[in-house]
Protein backbone atom coordinates (compact mmCIF):
# COMPACT_ATOMS: atom_id res chain seq x y z
CA UNK A 1 0.00 0.00 0.00
CA UNK A 2 1.70 3.43 -1.15
CA UNK A 3 2.68 5.79 1.66
CA UNK A 4 -0.78 8.50 0.96
CA UNK A 5 -3.36 4.96 0.70
CA UNK A 6 -1.60 4.03 4.30
CA UNK A 7 -2.26 7.52 5.88
CA UNK A 8 -5.57 8.23 4.71
CA UNK A 9 -7.15 4.78 5.94
CA UNK A 10 -5.23 4.91 9.20
CA UNK A 11 -6.80 8.74 9.47
CA UNK A 12 -9.92 6.95 8.77
CA UNK A 13 -9.82 4.54 11.30
CA UNK A 14 -9.74 7.10 14.04
CA UNK A 15 -7.27 5.70 16.30
CA UNK A 16 -3.96 6.03 14.50
CA UNK A 17 -2.45 9.36 13.85
CA UNK A 18 -1.55 11.33 10.71
CA UNK A 19 1.84 11.88 10.25
CA UNK A 20 2.71 14.91 8.47
CA UNK A 21 6.00 16.70 8.14
CA UNK A 22 7.11 17.75 11.53
CA UNK A 23 6.40 21.14 12.51
CA UNK A 24 5.30 23.45 16.27
CA UNK A 25 2.71 24.84 18.15
CA UNK A 26 1.99 26.50 20.46
CA UNK A 27 0.67 23.70 22.88
CA UNK A 28 1.87 23.67 26.35
CA UNK A 29 3.62 20.46 27.34
CA UNK A 30 3.16 19.18 31.34
CA UNK A 31 6.19 17.57 32.85
CA UNK A 32 6.66 13.97 32.37
CA UNK A 33 8.49 11.95 34.95
CA UNK A 34 11.30 9.73 33.32
CA UNK A 35 9.92 6.39 32.13
CA UNK A 36 10.10 3.48 34.16
CA UNK A 37 13.83 2.48 33.74
CA UNK A 38 14.08 -1.16 31.70
CA UNK A 39 14.14 -4.29 34.38
CA UNK A 40 15.00 -7.90 33.10
CA UNK A 41 16.10 -9.48 30.08
CA UNK A 42 18.48 -6.18 29.29
CA UNK A 43 20.26 -6.31 27.07
CA UNK A 44 23.67 -4.83 26.19
CA UNK A 45 24.55 -1.27 25.84
CA UNK A 46 25.45 0.44 22.93
CA UNK A 47 22.84 -1.45 21.06
CA UNK A 48 22.55 -0.51 16.92
CA UNK A 49 19.14 -0.45 14.98
CA UNK A 50 18.98 -0.39 11.19
CA UNK A 51 15.60 0.76 10.28
CA UNK A 52 14.63 2.42 6.53
CA UNK A 53 15.93 5.60 7.22
CA UNK A 54 19.69 4.23 8.24
CA UNK A 55 21.33 3.10 11.33
CA UNK A 56 20.81 4.84 14.80
CA UNK A 57 22.25 3.57 17.76
CA UNK A 58 21.62 3.96 21.28
CA UNK A 59 24.48 4.22 23.80
CA UNK A 60 22.68 3.28 27.39
CA UNK A 61 19.21 1.90 28.80
CA UNK A 62 16.83 4.45 27.72
CA UNK A 63 14.58 6.47 30.67
CA UNK A 64 13.09 9.22 28.99
CA UNK A 65 11.26 7.56 25.77
CA UNK A 66 9.06 9.46 23.49
CA UNK A 67 6.92 7.79 20.67
CA UNK A 68 5.71 9.89 17.37
CA UNK A 69 4.19 7.17 15.43
CA UNK A 70 1.14 5.13 15.15
CA UNK A 71 1.09 2.40 17.77
CA UNK A 72 4.57 2.61 19.62
CA UNK A 73 3.09 3.92 22.52
CA UNK A 74 1.81 0.52 23.33
CA UNK A 75 4.97 -1.85 22.64
CA UNK A 76 6.99 0.54 24.48
CA UNK A 77 3.90 0.09 27.67
CA UNK A 78 3.44 -3.46 26.94
CA UNK A 79 7.70 -3.91 27.54
CA UNK A 80 7.39 -2.13 30.97
CA UNK A 81 8.09 1.37 30.30
CA UNK A 82 5.97 4.75 30.19
CA UNK A 83 6.80 7.04 27.75
CA UNK A 84 7.49 10.60 28.55
CA UNK A 85 5.60 11.79 25.07
CA UNK A 86 3.52 10.05 22.63
CA UNK A 87 1.71 11.54 19.62
CA UNK A 88 -2.05 12.21 20.10
CA UNK A 89 -3.68 9.88 17.75
CA UNK A 90 -6.38 11.88 15.35
CA UNK A 91 -10.10 10.71 14.97
CA UNK A 92 -12.95 9.81 17.56
CA UNK A 93 -11.57 7.01 19.44
CA UNK A 94 -10.77 8.06 23.01
CA UNK A 95 -7.29 5.83 23.38
CA UNK A 96 -6.90 7.27 27.27
CA UNK A 97 -9.89 4.89 27.98
CA UNK A 98 -8.53 2.05 25.57
CA UNK A 99 -8.98 -1.13 28.17
CA UNK A 100 -5.80 -3.12 26.98
CA UNK A 101 -3.52 -0.86 28.12
CA UNK A 102 -5.84 1.58 31.07
CA UNK A 103 -3.76 -0.02 33.64
CA UNK A 104 -0.56 1.21 32.50
CA UNK A 105 -1.03 4.56 31.42
CA UNK A 106 0.16 6.91 34.14
CA UNK A 107 -3.24 8.76 36.12
CA UNK A 108 -2.05 12.11 34.90
CA UNK A 109 -1.53 10.83 31.22
CA UNK A 110 1.46 10.98 28.31
CA UNK A 111 2.53 14.22 27.49
CA UNK A 112 1.32 15.36 24.15
CA UNK A 113 3.68 15.88 21.42
CA UNK A 114 1.73 17.18 18.56
CA UNK A 115 -1.23 15.24 16.49
CA UNK A 116 -1.37 16.39 12.86
CA UNK A 117 2.04 17.95 13.39
CA UNK A 118 4.77 17.02 15.63
CA UNK A 119 5.50 19.72 17.94
CA UNK A 120 9.57 19.60 18.09
CA UNK A 121 9.97 22.42 21.25
CA UNK A 122 7.43 20.21 22.80
CA UNK A 123 9.94 16.86 22.26
CA UNK A 124 12.99 18.65 22.90
CA UNK A 125 11.49 19.86 26.12
CA UNK A 126 10.72 16.51 27.35
CA UNK A 127 14.81 15.54 26.56
CA UNK A 128 13.78 11.89 25.08
CA UNK A 129 17.40 9.84 25.51
CA UNK A 130 15.49 8.11 22.81
CA UNK A 131 12.86 8.97 20.04
CA UNK A 132 10.78 5.37 18.51
CA UNK A 133 9.08 6.02 15.25
CA UNK A 134 9.06 2.25 14.56
CA UNK A 135 5.55 2.34 12.85
CA UNK A 136 5.49 6.15 11.31
CA UNK A 137 5.79 6.34 7.50
CA UNK A 138 8.60 8.74 8.40
CA UNK A 139 10.63 11.04 6.08
CA UNK A 140 14.08 11.86 5.86
CA UNK A 141 13.25 15.35 6.74
CA UNK A 142 11.41 14.77 9.92
CA UNK A 143 13.70 11.69 10.74
CA UNK A 144 16.65 14.62 10.42
CA UNK A 145 14.62 17.05 12.58
CA UNK A 146 14.21 14.36 15.16
CA UNK A 147 17.46 12.94 15.37
CA UNK A 148 19.05 16.09 16.12
CA UNK A 149 16.93 16.44 19.43
CA UNK A 150 17.49 12.66 20.04
CA UNK A 151 18.55 8.67 18.68
CA UNK A 152 15.96 8.04 16.52
CA UNK A 153 14.28 5.00 15.51
CA UNK A 154 12.39 5.13 11.98
CA UNK A 155 10.56 2.56 10.36
CA UNK A 156 11.32 -1.06 11.00
CA UNK A 157 12.74 -2.41 7.88
CA UNK A 158 10.09 -5.44 7.40
CA UNK A 159 11.65 -9.31 6.36
CA UNK A 160 13.05 -10.02 2.76
CA UNK A 161 9.88 -11.22 0.95
CA UNK A 162 7.95 -8.65 2.17
CA UNK A 163 5.20 -7.29 -0.28
CA UNK A 164 6.03 -3.75 -1.94
CA UNK A 165 4.82 -1.36 0.55
CA UNK A 166 4.16 -3.42 3.81
CA UNK A 167 4.56 -2.35 6.95
CA UNK A 168 6.85 -4.52 9.36
CA UNK A 169 4.56 -7.46 11.44
CA UNK A 170 3.90 -6.24 15.04
CA UNK A 171 6.57 -9.59 15.73
CA UNK A 172 9.11 -7.34 13.84
CA UNK A 173 7.98 -3.86 15.20
CA UNK A 174 8.17 -5.43 18.71
CA UNK A 175 11.45 -7.31 18.62
CA UNK A 176 13.34 -3.63 17.21
CA UNK A 177 12.06 -2.04 19.84
CA UNK A 178 12.64 -4.55 22.70
CA UNK A 179 16.35 -4.29 21.27
CA UNK A 180 16.29 -0.49 21.95
CA UNK A 181 14.56 -0.75 25.16
CA UNK A 182 16.90 -3.30 26.40
CA UNK A 183 14.23 -5.54 26.48
CA UNK A 184 14.71 -8.10 23.88
CA UNK A 185 14.16 -11.40 26.50
CA UNK A 186 10.52 -9.11 27.26
CA UNK A 187 9.87 -8.52 23.90
CA UNK A 188 10.20 -12.39 23.03
CA UNK A 189 8.32 -14.09 25.60
CA UNK A 190 5.28 -11.31 24.67
CA UNK A 191 5.90 -12.90 20.66
CA UNK A 192 5.27 -16.12 22.06
CA UNK A 193 1.82 -15.08 24.13
CA UNK A 194 0.28 -13.25 21.93
CA UNK A 195 1.18 -15.93 18.82
CA UNK A 196 -0.41 -18.61 21.31
CA UNK A 197 -3.52 -16.92 21.86
CA UNK A 198 -4.20 -16.61 17.77
CA UNK A 199 -2.88 -20.73 17.62
CA UNK A 200 -5.29 -21.18 19.99
CA UNK A 201 -8.25 -19.41 18.48
CA UNK A 202 -7.64 -20.56 15.27
CA UNK A 203 -7.50 -24.53 16.97
CA UNK A 204 -10.62 -23.79 18.14
CA UNK A 205 -12.14 -22.37 15.37
CA UNK A 206 -10.97 -25.09 11.84
CA UNK A 207 -13.29 -23.35 10.36
CA UNK A 208 -12.14 -20.56 9.78
CA UNK A 209 -8.96 -22.50 7.98
CA UNK A 210 -9.09 -22.57 3.92
CA UNK A 211 -12.04 -19.89 3.92
CA UNK A 212 -11.42 -16.40 1.91
CA UNK A 213 -12.32 -13.10 4.26
CA UNK A 214 -12.37 -9.72 3.08
CA UNK A 215 -11.21 -6.95 4.70
CA UNK A 216 -13.33 -3.60 3.14
CA UNK A 217 -12.18 0.13 4.92
CA UNK A 218 -15.21 2.04 4.28
CA UNK A 219 -14.22 5.96 3.96
CA UNK A 220 -15.69 8.13 1.19
CA UNK A 221 -15.63 4.70 -0.90
CA UNK A 222 -14.83 0.97 -0.30
CA UNK A 223 -10.90 0.08 0.34
CA UNK A 224 -10.05 -3.53 0.66
CA UNK A 225 -7.27 -4.20 2.71
CA UNK A 226 -4.65 -6.97 2.50
CA UNK A 227 -1.91 -8.87 4.39
CA UNK A 228 0.31 -5.53 4.11
CA UNK A 229 -1.50 -3.70 6.99
CA UNK A 230 -2.19 -4.96 10.11
CA UNK A 231 -5.67 -4.49 10.37
CA UNK A 232 -5.80 -6.75 6.88
CA UNK A 233 -3.50 -9.39 8.51
CA UNK A 234 -4.96 -9.47 11.92
CA UNK A 235 -7.33 -12.14 10.29
CA UNK A 236 -5.05 -14.42 8.13
CA UNK A 237 -3.37 -14.99 11.70
CA UNK A 238 -6.26 -16.76 12.47
CA UNK A 239 -6.14 -18.75 10.16
CA UNK A 240 -7.99 -16.94 7.02
CA UNK A 241 -7.04 -16.63 3.45
CA UNK A 242 -6.62 -13.61 1.72
CA UNK A 243 -8.96 -11.81 -0.95
CA UNK A 244 -5.96 -11.44 -3.55
CA UNK A 245 -7.55 -8.08 -4.83
CA UNK A 246 -6.76 -5.24 -2.89
CA UNK A 247 -6.74 -1.80 -2.71
CA UNK A 248 -9.95 1.01 -3.97
CA UNK A 249 -12.92 -0.45 -5.52
CA UNK A 250 -15.34 1.30 -7.60
CA UNK A 251 -19.35 0.82 -7.28
CA UNK A 252 -19.06 -1.58 -10.27
CA UNK A 253 -16.12 -3.65 -8.31
CA UNK A 254 -18.30 -4.20 -5.41
CA UNK A 255 -18.67 -8.20 -6.07
CA UNK A 256 -15.07 -8.67 -5.38
CA UNK A 257 -16.17 -8.78 -1.79
CA UNK A 258 -18.70 -11.61 -2.28
CA UNK A 259 -16.15 -14.05 -0.71
CA UNK A 260 -16.47 -16.47 2.03
CA UNK A 261 -16.70 -13.71 4.65
CA UNK A 262 -16.57 -10.52 4.55
CA UNK A 263 -15.17 -8.00 7.61
CA UNK A 264 -16.60 -3.79 6.88
CA UNK A 265 -14.78 -1.59 8.58
CA UNK A 266 -16.69 1.61 8.77
CA UNK A 267 -20.27 1.45 8.33
CA UNK A 268 -22.94 -0.45 9.71
CA UNK A 269 -25.49 -3.22 8.12
CA UNK A 270 -27.81 -0.25 7.38
CA UNK A 271 -25.60 1.63 5.83
CA UNK A 272 -23.00 -0.63 3.57
CA UNK A 273 -26.77 -2.27 2.42
CA UNK A 274 -28.03 1.38 1.26
CA UNK A 275 -26.24 0.22 -1.58
CA UNK A 276 -28.20 -1.85 -4.13
CA UNK A 277 -24.82 -3.76 -5.47
CA UNK A 278 -23.89 -4.56 -1.45
CA UNK A 279 -27.20 -5.01 -0.47
CA UNK A 280 -27.07 -8.18 -2.98
CA UNK A 281 -23.95 -9.79 -2.24
CA UNK A 282 -24.20 -13.53 -1.34
CA UNK A 283 -21.92 -13.07 1.80
CA UNK A 284 -24.10 -10.24 3.17
CA UNK A 285 -27.61 -11.82 2.44
CA UNK A 286 -26.28 -15.28 3.49
CA UNK A 287 -25.28 -13.54 6.94
CA UNK A 288 -21.54 -13.91 6.20
CA UNK A 289 -20.46 -10.24 6.74
CA UNK A 290 -19.22 -8.79 10.00
CA UNK A 291 -20.17 -5.06 10.59
CA UNK A 292 -17.59 -2.75 12.58
CA UNK A 293 -19.98 0.15 12.47
CA UNK A 294 -17.40 2.97 13.64
CA UNK A 295 -14.05 3.31 14.92
CA UNK A 296 -14.50 4.70 18.27
CA UNK A 297 -15.23 1.38 19.42
CA UNK A 298 -13.00 -0.09 21.46
CA UNK A 299 -12.93 -3.29 19.04
CA UNK A 300 -11.97 -1.03 16.30
CA UNK A 301 -9.49 0.96 18.36
CA UNK A 302 -7.98 -2.73 19.32
CA UNK A 303 -7.87 -3.58 15.15
CA UNK A 304 -6.04 -0.25 14.52
CA UNK A 305 -3.54 -0.20 17.05
CA UNK A 306 -2.43 -4.04 16.15
CA UNK A 307 -0.01 -3.97 19.27
CA UNK A 308 0.97 -7.15 21.56
CA UNK A 309 -1.70 -5.09 24.03
CA UNK A 310 -4.09 -4.80 21.93
CA UNK A 311 -4.18 -8.12 19.71
CA UNK A 312 -5.44 -10.34 22.48
CA UNK A 313 -8.49 -8.07 22.88
CA UNK A 314 -9.32 -7.69 19.26
CA UNK A 315 -9.20 -11.61 19.44
CA UNK A 316 -11.56 -12.12 22.40
CA UNK A 317 -14.16 -9.23 20.36
CA UNK A 318 -13.85 -10.41 16.81
CA UNK A 319 -13.63 -14.16 17.06
CA UNK A 320 -16.96 -14.90 18.57
CA UNK A 321 -18.67 -12.87 15.53
CA UNK A 322 -16.21 -14.38 12.91
CA UNK A 323 -17.59 -18.23 14.22
CA UNK A 324 -21.36 -16.70 13.36
CA UNK A 325 -20.16 -15.47 9.50
CA UNK A 326 -17.59 -18.63 9.10
CA UNK A 327 -20.26 -21.21 10.84
CA UNK A 328 -22.15 -22.17 7.29
CA UNK A 329 -25.65 -21.55 8.64
CA UNK A 330 -27.64 -19.12 6.06
CA UNK A 331 -30.19 -18.41 9.09
CA UNK A 332 -27.33 -16.34 10.64
CA UNK A 333 -27.74 -12.95 10.68
CA UNK A 334 -24.86 -10.48 10.06
CA UNK A 335 -22.70 -9.74 13.21
CA UNK A 336 -22.10 -6.42 15.01
CA UNK A 337 -18.88 -5.88 16.75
Amino acid sequence: MHRRSVLTALAASGVLATLSACGSDDSPVAEAPASTPSAGGAGAFPVTIEHQLGTTTVPAAPTRVVTVGYNEEDFVLALGVTPVGSRTPLGSYDATRRPWAVDLLPAGGIASVGQAELNLEAIAALQPDLIIGAYAYLQQADYDKLSAIAPTIGDVVPAAGAAAGAAATWQEELAVIGRALGRTDAADALTDEVEAGFRVAADEHPEFAGKTVSVVLFNQGYYLLDSTDPRGNFFLQLGFDENPVSGELSEERVAELDTDVLVVLGRSAAEFTASAVAAQLAVVTEGRTVFVPTFDSDAAGALGYSSPLSLPYAVEQFVPALAAAADADPATVPTTV
